[in-house]
């Protein structure tokens, strides 16, 4: 019996170490698949954080009463959807940090680098997106996916907590604030070879895009 009890603890904690060595691979920024665009680092893949650099959780809030409830006290929030997590921009903000060691969520003028670099935000979405018509709507105009950024449609997480444009467009928050309730963001869309800068209502869902320090 001691033998199995003793057994038994020595793989809960192989599984712990395990995982608490991922955790840490992944705070580090050292497992992170990133792609050079022009002069800048990016990851090829939307982060897929649950917990802030310092190791706190961000809140989770899959039901629309938790997420509106987030957005209430101005609190970090994510939610899982087809293509991954999408982060209110209260997360984006904390000073905890949203993005894993020697990363940052780039700035409004760090998302123009990359559409001018890409030849102008009139033709870069379209550089961006993956060319798979399993994952975007058809037609998937103009999707080349040359600079392999590799940009999914995880759509939009808006009015109500409710999630919209899932197969049909790609929102990344930027953390420039637009106003005291909005920040900048980009969007790709299915219909056009366009990358569209806007602003958001910071209770919004979007992906986020990392850029190496």
């Amino acid at each position: 019996m001691r033998n199995n009890q003793k057994k038994m603890y020595g793989l809960l904690l192989f599984i712990v170490t395990v995982m608490t060595s991922a955790s840490n691979l992944w705070a580090s920024g050292a497992d992170v698949n990133s792609v050079l665009i022009g002069n800048q680092f990016w990851m090829q893949e939307n982060l897929d954080a649950s917990h802030y650099r310092n190791g706190d959780p961000i809140r989770y809030a899959g039901s629309n009463k938790e997420w509106l409830d987030a957005a209430s006290k101005g609190e970090g929030a994510w939610c899982y959807e087809k293509y991954g997590r999408l982060y209110n921009w209260y997360a984006v903000n904390d000073p905890r940090g949203l993005a894993p060691n020697g990363w940052h969520v780039p700035s409004d003028q760090e998302w123009k680098a990359l559409s001018d670099v890409l030849g102008g935000e009139a033709v870069a979405g379209g550089k961006m997106k993956s060319t798979s018509s399993a994952l975007w709507n058809t037609p998937n105009i103009s999707a080349t996916n040359s600079s392999y950024f590799s940009s999914l449609p995880a759509g939009l997480r808006g009015d109500g907590g409710k999630v919209f444009f899932v197969g049909e467009s790609a929102y990344y928050w930027s953390s420039s604030e637009a106003t005291a309730k909005s920040a900048w963001y980009r969007v790709l869309n299915y219909h056009n070879a366009s990358v569209v800068r806007s602003g958001e209502d910071k209770e919004d869902g979007m992906s986020v895009r990392c850029v190496k320090d």
